[in-house]
């Protein structure tokens, strides 16, 4: 006899363990299956986490080298220790992943080990060390996504790496080759050239970053080319080769003609795609987007199949942590009956480099389109005392407002602990804020958060500090 439930969570990530709790929280009975060996999904162990201890450790150990003599510090002999920097990493994923194994512990979720198929109406099979039937009222996919690969340039896992591999490197290559040019590229990127790599980035489109902020997006790409990596834009790579020493040699062209770079590692970073292969989703008729493969759901996250239910990664919109988490608890509270929203008009965007880039809302390129007047408020982290004192006043913060209304319709931040300043605009533009509101808030000093309120006050007015 299968095992039953009132909902089957399959997938552990950040959208499928935080739905698992908020469900059992609401009073279901809840089984989550996850088929890796540890809990918390991509997130947790190959992706956010993983990435930002590293990015953190290879900037501190640059500030050490370069930058701490600004401060009156003088260090001698300052060496790398990769496998130590590496151990650090492990150590915040294992205490993470545990964490979350507790927490369903704790809120009495059954969890299970190994993979899992639909293979019925309400029914799932899962294959593993102790195969398993189960059978619930509803399902719940949160299985997330991957990296894509190049048909011409297939992962090897040591010359030709995914994201995944490039968080474990067992040592600094010579010259990492990163095709693709968004986040995370560069911001692995960016942790192996303060490592010492040297980083070659090459992206197929014009610019960097096309979903950000055309000028901030551009101020970023300056820093980081000033930081030493190299860029080549308008860049399509067309194939590549591996030397028997695992020199890899890759092709490309641009307008300029026919190019080629040598290097001991290559990056592919161009994109990811929903893990819905081997789910069974063919089998029982749950409707996928023809161009991405994504899941295909309505307002309630429900699939065209009653009682399947898709979130995270799998279906349409950011491929984001938190955007999944919101939609796991938005799932579960419409599951039980009660009012769950999640405003994707407020999901806030990230990038991990130094500076960091943190967004919310519309670019000024898409304020532009809808033709309506508009105001911009923009203030340079060089005239923040606290960035000052930081030595980290690179960026700025932008504000754009609706002429008419002063409400605010995106913030684009980049500069120092960008994603923390991020917030307070998330909330405001959460509650329909003006500029003016924003402006009239005390802000402490001195604060980073202090060039936000003058920003504000840019768009909204006129500002006191500039």
């Amino acid at each position: 006899m299968p095992d039953k439930y009132d909902l089957v969570v399959i997938g552990a990530g950040p959208g499928g363990y935080v739905a698992a709790i908020r469900a059992a929280q609401l009073g279901l009975k809840v089984v989550c299956v996850e088929k890796s060996k540890t809990l918390g999904g991509t997130c947790l162990n190959i992706g956010c986490i993983p990435s930002k201890a590293l990015l953190d450790s290879s900037e501190w150990y640059h500030q050490a080298k370069h930058r701490f003599g600004h401060h009156g510090i003088t260090l001698d002999g300052v060496k790398l220790d990769l496998a130590r920097m590496l151990g650090r990493k492990n150590d915040i994923v294992k205490g993470l992943t545990d964490g979350v194994a507790f927490l369903l512990k704790k809120n009495r979720i059954t969890s299970i080990h190994g993979t899992a198929k639909i293979t019925g109406k309400g029914k799932v099979s899962v294959a593993g060390d102790k195969p398993v039937e189960l059978e619930a009222k509803s399902i719940l996919l949160a299985t997330g996504s991957e990296p894509m690969g190049l048909p011409f340039l297939p992962f090897d896992g040591t010359s030709v790496v995914s994201s995944t591999e490039a968080l474990s490197f067992d040592s600094v290559p010579k010259h990492l080759i990163i095709i693709g040019g968004g986040y995370i590229g560069l911001e692995l990127g960016s942790v192996w050239s303060r490592l010492g790599s040297k980083v070659t980035v090459l992206e197929f489109l014009p610019r960097l970053l096309p979903l950000n902020d055309g000028e901030v997006a551009g101020q970023l790409h300056k820093s980081l080319a000033k930081q030493g990596l190299e860029f080549h834009l308008g860049t399509k790579v067309t194939g590549g080769t591996k030397a028997k020493n695992g020199e890899m040699t890759i092709q490309a062209e641009s307008s300029g003609g026919k190019l080629e770079f040598k290097g001991d590692r290559v990056l592919v970073s161009v994109g990811r795609k929903p893990c819905s292969r081997g789910l069974g989703l063919e089998e029982v008729g749950v409707a996928l987007e023809d161009k991405t493969g994504k899941v295909l759901v309505n307002d309630h996250y429900q699939t065209n199949v009653a009682g399947i239910f898709a979130i995270g990664d799998l279906v349409a919109g950011p491929m984001l942590a938190h955007k999944a988490s919101e939609e796991g608890i938005a799932f579960a509270e419409l599951l039980a009956g009660k009012a769950g929203h999640v405003n994707y008009n407020t999901i806030p965007t990230i990038i991990y480099t130094h500076p960091e880039l943190a967004a919310v809302g519309l670019t000024e390129e898409q304020v532009k389109e809808t033709g309506k007047p508009y105001r911009v408020g923009k203030v340079p982290f060089l005239a923040n005392g606290r960035a000052k004192c930081l030595d980290e006043t690179e960026g700025m913060v932008k504000i754009i407002t609706d002429e008419k209304t002063d409400r605010i319709l995106g913030v684009h931040i980049l500069g120092p602990r960008a994603s923390d300043i991020l917030s307070e605009c998330v909330l405001a533009m959460e509650f329909g804020a003006s500029a003016e509101d924003i402006a009239r808030t005390c802000h402490g000093h001195p604060s980073l958060s202090e060039a936000v309120g003058e920003a504000a006050r840019g768009a909204w007015a006129t500002m006191i500090q500039l």
